[in-house]
């Protein structure tokens, strides 16, 4: 189980080091985590059809037009915000996962409070440049 933990720790660093080629690693971590998370909400294509959208009580959002809808600016920290879930006030009806408290406690007993927070941070972040690099024009 370590060396599991090690690996992902070590792949969410590397994506923190240095120029585009940690962009494409991050984009490359979150485009994985994407598809194990949120595809089945929000579609492999992140359209908002994913196999689940049909069963949710409010409407799944298309993930790729967050850049057109905010003027032509990726808002990158709104992304951070709504995925981590422990900040803010949510809005009521949402089925959204607080995926920061998942991604803490999935390592947390061998990472502790700190490093655990550390890697939600890195999944987290890995997650909305992926979003950012599926934007529409």
């Amino acid at each position: 189980m370590r060396n599991h933990i090690s690996v992902k720790i070590a792949a969410v660093a590397a994506a923190f080091i240095g120029g585009a080629s940690s962009v494409m690693a991050q984009e490359a971590t979150g485009e994985a985590e994407y598809m194990t998370a949120c595809s089945t909400c929000h579609g492999a294509a992140g359209m908002g059809k994913g196999p689940l959208a049909e069963l949710m009580t409010v409407p799944v959002p298309d993930l790729r037009g967050l850049t057109v809808a905010n003027d032509g600016e990726f808002p990158l920290l709104k992304v951070i915000h709504i995925i981590d879930g422990r900040t803010g006030v949510r809005g009521h009806g949402t089925s959204m996962p607080v995926w920061g408290n998942q991604f803490k406690a999935e390592v947390e007993a061998e990472m502790g409070p700190y490093g655990s927070e550390t890697y939600a941070r890195g999944k987290i972040l890995s997650l909305a440049y992926y979003l950012e690099s599926i934007q529409e024009q």
